[in-house]
């Protein structure tokens, strides 16, 4: 029997306030534990919450970075609930009226990820296990940090369309400023709501819904189990029964924590202690005039400016700091294709190797810079250039032009004396010529090599093809 995957994703994108959603207490992260927990997060009697403008506006702009429509009429509510780390045993968050509704993503070709919703609330506290002779102890640093919870519709079918629309949201939300998508630090964080149906069933299966995934290698493995899992106990003749789960990463399996809540279990209310919020269309024209220009937009200016090809453009936008890296390359009159290809091809493999972001290159702009001037006025080859980019990463002080000089990287292209080695190579290969001339293109190519070789790699290439075809045209 063949199945259909139906994936919905709600992701918790934590706001980047210097203050709390409803106090003036510090976000910072990695303060020692209660540090930034206030009387409003430790709910003493009498303290009243106090919205955070800056909030709204960053889930405004995101609700306009998607398309969606901006409620000018909306409603906080109180989610009841008990849990160590909540100390009001209810939660503030938005329910029937959130501030976001009805945006999308595209991904892949086209494909639209519908957002049901965006919705402001406060996080809840951390409990910390193992700690004091093996208890538990409870961390309320993160109480009260400002998230908006962004929901899609059920409009995923793999793990890799989860995946791909779970990428494009972190980078859109660090693009346009409301989230450092730092997701080792929690700031980004999605629960995907997994089931299956018979192929071609208008009915959807039950979900599960997998918690608290911070990372899209943790993502893309809990959906692929979990995918499976629900199909070998339908299979089998058993029942999915709608649950949380969670995702234990060590031995790649989910497992079932409870069974799921529905929103009559949480006893929504309004909450009295907060007015309806307000927003007029001025405050939405303001926000737009700070949204700036989108990854798509990006994408197509590096396409129609700059003659990249759509792979490279996507790569380059994959956040806004590369994006920006290459920007501030173009403008020191560097050629767009062959820079665009040395960050591609071997800034981003270096930093991926080592986990590292870009602004975290050990390899600064300026050293950069002289090297692809280096390749460009045909100093060097391209190799060559491996070879001191290689340096510059083991030691970010190495000399660029000194290097060059020390290690005999200066390529030669000078016809005179790229001839004589031409020349050679022809009369010690005639099976390679007869090949050529026969019009097997790769003879052309090895021939190639063999002058490279015989020049221990100094020859610039191009001339070395330009004088080899014409040596060749008089065999």
């Amino acid at each position: 029997m063949s199945w259909d995957i139906v994936i919905g994703i709600e992701t918790h994108v934590q706001l980047t306030t210097q203050t709390k959603i409803f106090s003036g207490a510090p976000t910072s992260f990695g303060m020692p534990a209660n540090e930034n927990a206030c009387l409003v997060s430790l709910a003493y009697p009498g303290t009243l919450p106090v919205l955070n403008k800056e909030a709204v506006k960053k889930a405004i702009k995101f609700g306009l970075a998607v398309n969606a429509d901006i409620a000018e009429h909306s409603v906080f509510a109180r989610k009841n609930y008990f849990y160590p780390d909540l100390p009001k045993g209810y939660q503030i968050s938005q329910f029937e009226l959130p501030v976001v509704n009805n945006g999308f993503l595209t991904i892949g070709d086209n494909k639209k990820i519908r957002i049901l919703r965006a919705h402001l609330e406060e996080d809840a506290g951390k409990s910390v296990h193992g700690i004091l002779n093996n208890q538990t102890g409870i961390d309320l640093n993160r109480a009260g940090t400002p998230l908006l919870e962004i929901v899609t519709e059920p409009d995923m079918n793999s793990a890799q369309e989860a995946i791909a629309y779970a990428k494009k949201l972190h980078n859109l939300v660090q693009w346009i400023g409301v989230c450092d998508g730092n997701m080792q630090e929690g700031s980004f964080r999605c629960d995907v709501n997994v089931s299956v149906k018979p192929s071609g069933s208008d009915k959807l299966g039950t979900r599960r819904e997998i918690k608290n995934l911070n990372s899209f290698r943790n993502m893309e493995q809990a959906i692929n189990f979990e995918v499976n899992w629900q199909i070998e106990q339908l299979e089998d003749g058993n029942e999915i029964v709608q649950s949380t789960v969670l995702f234990n990463p060590d031995n790649g399996e989910t497992r079932a924590m409870r069974s799921k809540e529905e929103a009559n279990d949480y006893r929504y209310f309004p909450d009295p202690d907060l007015l309806p919020l307000k927003i007029t269309q001025e405050d939405i024209d303001d926000i737009r005039l700070t949204l700036g220009q989108l990854p798509e937009e990006s994408i197509k200016k590096l396409v129609e400016d700059f003659k990249l090809n759509d792979a490279d453009a996507s790569i380059i936008t994959t956040n806004k700091q590369t994006y920006e890296f290459f920007q501030s390359l173009i403008s020191e009159g560097l050629d767009p294709k062959i820079t665009a290809n040395w960050i591609v091809v071997n800034l981003f493999a270096k930093l991926n190797d080592n986990e590292l972001s870009i602004n975290q290159s050990p390899i600064n702009k300026d050293q950069f810079v002289l090297l692809i001037r280096r390749i460009m006025d045909k100093t060097i080859s391209n190799n060559a250039a491996k070879k001191i980019f290689d340096l510059l990463w083991d030691d970010p002080k190495v000399d660029v032009d000194q290097s060059i000089e020390s290690l005999g990287l200066k390529q030669v292209s000078d016809a005179s004396a790229i001839l004589p080695l031409v020349q050679e190579v022809i009369a010690h290969n005639q099976a390679m010529v007869e090949q050529f001339k026969s019009g097997k293109d790769k003879a052309f190519n090895a021939l190639v090599g063999q002058v490279m070789k015989l020049s221990k790699g100094k020859a610039n290439p191009g001339q070395v093809s330009e004088l080899l075809k014409g040596e060749l045209d008089k065999v």
